[in-house]
């Protein structure tokens, strides 16, 4: 699918060299902002996690140490091709996605990238979406899917710029840590260029793919604001310019490369796979959640994918069920007057809800829940 969607006749050797090489660049802003935050306490030049909470709440002062001040200072400067109210129009269009957004992130784009080595290895290792954490750390990524995608959320020092920030000196912190005892020659760095690529392809082209497969109408106009509001979250998290594209048909002619360049399936996958699907099961309704994930699964990722990570098969009638409700609520009520907004604001008490039930069901106080 993703070498039609992409128009690949045959594989671009240079795009595979440039991926080749993402495999061993890494974030050099955050890199200097973690090694910052590694010095010993004392140190003129170390920065310590309340300075770097309050320069990403209030900026920084003149005193604030260079690398924190380098790396604030950056994300503070938009890039030049940056057009704001199209990032305001991107995230209008994924709220209107709904659940379905969410079906395709936890489904086709998370579980589904569980498929390959490397990552999912680091996930196990780090404690990420792994075991007891499992539930917490989809909380956290649901947290800052509906921050990123909110109005306004992406103006500098509002939340979902400031969680994005965060996130992206966790994997500068993750990358200087690991690096030592890392299978680099295997793998790559931990978090490397290449990687950041390939994730970044499963929020926008992936999720594009997904919502349509659910039968949610996409229109040129509607996929050129998704993949911008990606391109400048991407931007954020230190993705590599090269790797930032304006369109559909290019991401997924990337995407298709990526996937040509992964290691095959490792035990991760499927211990990682089976986690969240234990984690399903125990929130409310959880046997509903549970068949209907598997079911969504089984259609997305094919009898061969479900076996290597362990899950079972299920008929498509999810798919099926969902393609209907899609179809009306989109084609019939979308286009009434005031029907977007409607599907705007419905699709965000249900990513709303989706998160109270990750945070609640976990035992955390629904006031602890991000505003």
């Amino acid at each position: 699918m993703l070498k039609t969607l992409g128009g690949v006749r045959e594989v671009d050797e240079l795009l595979m060299a440039r991926i080749g090489r993402g495999f061993t660049q890494r974030d050099e802003l955050g890199a200097r902002l973690a090694a910052a935050m590694r010095r010993p306490a004392g140190d003129p030049e170390r920065v310590s996690m309340a300075q770097f909470r309050t320069a990403l709440e209030h900026g920084v002062g003149a005193e604030a140490p260079p690398a924190l001040a380098e790396f604030v200072g950056t994300l503070r400067q938009d890039p030049a091709w940056l057009d704001r109210d199209l990032v305001e129009e991107g995230a209008r269009v994924f709220r209107r996605f709904g659940r379905n957004a969410a079906d395709v992130l936890l489904q086709l784009s998370l579980i589904g990238g569980y498929r390959f080595g490397g990552p999912p290895d680091l996930l196990v290792a780090t404690g990420a979406l792994a075991g007891a954490s499992t539930q917490r750390r989809l909380a956290e990524t649901q947290s800052w899917a509906v921050a990123v995608t909110t109005a306004g959320g992406l103006d500098v020092h509002s939340e979902g710029w400031r969680t994005t920030a965060h996130v992206r000196a966790m994997h500068a912190l993750v990358n200087h840590t690991f690096e030592p005892r890392w299978d680099v020659e295997r793998w790559g760095l931990p978090i490397n260029q290449a990687d950041q690529a390939g994730t970044l392809g499963l929020f926008d082209g992936t999720v594009l793919i997904g919502v349509k497969a659910l039968g949610v109408p996409v229109s040129q106009r509607d996929s050129r604001a998704v993949m911008h509001l990606w391109k400048y979250v991407g931007w954020l998290m230190g993705v590599d310019e090269q790797w930032l594209v304006d369109s559909e048909r290019e991401r997924q002619r990337i995407n298709y490369h990526v996937v040509l360049a992964q290691d095959g399936i490792t035990e991760a996958g499927p211990q990682l796979s089976q986690d969240i699907i234990a984690v399903l099961g125990r929130l409310p309704h959880g046997r509903w959640k549970t068949e209907r994930t598997l079911s969504m699964l089984s259609l997305f990722l094919g009898r061969d994918s479900m076996r290597e990570l362990g899950l079972p098969w299920r008929p498509p009638w999810a798919h099926l069920m969902l393609w209907v409700a899609n179809s009306a609520r989109h084609r019939v009520l979308g286009r009434l007057p005031g029907g977007k907004r409607r599907l705007e604001e419905s699709g965000a008490r249900v990513a709303q809800k989706i998160l109270a039930e990750y945070y609640a069901s976990d035992d955390r106080a629904v006031a602890d829940l991000p505003t």
